[in-house]
């Protein structure tokens, strides 16, 4: 049986809610590039132990053979070595897609403020309301 379990203390998804204000925004940016530094601590961790699991795997196909099993066994901790091995390198992509995901919303986070900051600055230490978009078309 596998010791993987899914775990609910990681990083929380960015709401959806429309809400396109400056600092809603950078609150959703901050939000994604934790959740994929989380998400990538946790990748990694799994990585180590799929790399160790198959190595160890691995050893225990020469143990078999060196124990005079039947040649049948030897070959299926070969394959289970084989698929942990290859398991691991598509969760080493994974990883990597994760931490490329983390440095783009932070990259985006600091290009948004360094765009919008100084607006919402101006809008948001006046008394009077903005207009809703539009408004001037007419």
């Amino acid at each position: 049986m596998s010791d993987l379990a899914p775990t609910t203390g990681g990083g929380s998804a960015a709401r959806t809610d429309g809400d396109n204000k400056y600092k809603s925004v950078q609150q959703k940016l901050k939000t994604l590039g934790t959740a994929m530094d989380l998400a990538g601590n946790e990748l990694e961790q799994l990585l180590r132990g799929m790399r160790l699991n198959a190595q160890r795997t691995e050893g225990l196909a020469v143990d078999i053979a060196n124990a005079e099993l039947d040649r049948k066994f030897i070959e299926m901790t070969n394959q289970v070595a084989i698929a942990l091995g290859g398991a691991a390198t598509e969760v080493q992509k994974l990883h990597e897609t994760a931490q490329e995901v983390s440095g783009l919303a932070t990259n985006a986070r600091r290009t948004h403020a360094r765009l919008y900051e100084g607006l919402d600055t101006i809008r948001s230490g006046r008394p009077e309301r903005t207009p809703k978009p539009g408004f001037f078309a007419h």
